[in-house]
């Protein structure tokens, strides 16, 4: 790759799913972004540091380890970025420490390049949001609850097993699933 870039605005985009990574790029770089792709977390923190990209479009779960470690790492390197967190395994516990690590947005997978886009450019909050009325299921509620329990533990399968009297396999089986709908 070369290390010189175009005048437009760099992205970083980070993911573990090739196919996605590909398709998201071509959009994103119809939408006059300059686009530079990562599989793994450590070429994403590579890539970071060289290139001090404006936005950043980083995925929760990257194989074992977890998004929120870049976006720590990219609002140290430079408090302007713009951070949009993807998830196909969205929870409260983990849309709050993305928040708090300096994520701008937090988007559900799937989604499209136009709602990313929006995501990136959106400075404040909506107080206009439509607010559930109903209350979430039990199957939702454990769900986020050893979603909660497992940041407490900086994401250690095994401590978080322990502290909820349970076994570790259990866990990684209840954790792997996707999130119940709403």
């Amino acid at each position: 790759m070369s290390t010189e870039l175009s005048d437009q605005p760099i992205l970083l985009l980070v993911d573990d799913d090739k196919v996605f990574c590909k398709v998201l790029k071509a959009a994103l770089e119809r939408r006059d972004f300059e686009v530079l792709v990562a599989h793994n977390l450590e070429k994403g923190m590579a890539l970071a540091e060289q290139y001090l990209p404006e936005y950043a479009v980083i995925d929760l779960r990257i194989g074992h380890e977890s998004g929120l470690e870049l976006v720590k790492k990219l609002i140290t390197l430079d408090a302007n970025t713009a951070c949009v967190m993807l998830t196909g395994f969205a929870s409260i516990a983990t849309a709050v420490e993305a928040i708090k690590l300096g994520a701008i947005h937090y988007l559900t997978k799937p989604t499209n390049a136009d709602e990313i886009v929006n995501a990136l450019n959106k400075n404040e909050g909506d107080a206009g949001v439509s607010i559930n009325k109903n209350p979430p299921s039990a199957k939702r509620m454990e769900w986020e609850h050893l979603q909660k329990i497992l940041m407490h533990y900086d994401g250690n399968i095994s401590a978080a097993a322990r502290a909820l009297n349970m076994h570790r396999r259990t866990l990684q089986r209840k954790l792997e699933k996707r999130p119940v709908r709403e």
